[in-house]
């Protein structure tokens, strides 16, 4: 394969040809299973502990923040006047509790997670409307939800269809597809005007 072009996982062996390229979160758990390495956590803790391992490093981890509430969200009755915990979760019920109370139209983003998240202390019924109040935001013809720093590919599908609103997202995704094989510093693929070349 031309070095230009990334590797397969099986041939890296050192840290410094890992970190070159980008990695799938698929690929970062291959490494891990060839490497005896936990395969849980984020993205960014999965390529941090493969580029340690290949250093002949053990990474020190950060520790799980302390939770004070012992509030059993997939089990406790739900209501509007239930308190947000330190410990709340979006599972099932959580999900089946806010799509009761706002209606078919529920969708359980990552605005509204962070809202709920952050605000241990208010109601539910708070939360719905926080739901309501981000969801207006939608009527602003200028409203753009932020894209969480770790999804490296729909921050350079947007990138790309912002530098070429004449480009379709078909021609954005073969961009990304052909640009994510080639060196990628720190493993974050940026758009760049000349990754144009790969739609001819």
């Amino acid at each position: 394969m031309p070095s230009d072009l990334r590797p397969s996982p099986d041939t890296v062996t050192t840290r410094e040809a890992f970190e070159r390229w980008y990695w799938s979160v698929d690929q970062l758990e291959s490494f891990c299973e060839r490497l005896a390495l936990r395969k849980t956590g984020s993205k960014a803790l999965l390529r941090a502990r493969v580029a340690a391992a290949l250093a002949g490093e053990i990474l020190k981890e950060p520790g799980k923040p302390g939770r004070k509430s012992r509030f059993q969200w997939n089990r406790e009755p739900l209501g509007m006047d239930t308190i947000i915990t330190d410990c709340i979760t979006f599972g099932p019920r959580v999900r089946r509790f806010f799509s009761d109370a706002i209606g078919p139209e529920f969708v359980c983003h990552g605005d509204f997670m962070t809202w709920v998240r952050s605000n241990p202390g208010r109601s539910l019924g708070d939360a719905v409307e926080a739901w309501w109040a981000l969801e207006e935001r939608k009527s602003d013809p200028g409203f753009r939800r932020e894209i969480a720093s770790c999804n490296n590919y729909l921050q350079y599908l947007r990138d790309f269809r912002d530098a070429n609103p004449g480009h379709t997202q078909d021609d954005a995704k073969k961009c990304w597809d052909a640009k994510k094989i080639r060196p990628a510093r720190d493993g974050f693929v940026v758009y760049d005007a000349k990754d144009l070349k790969f739609l001819i």
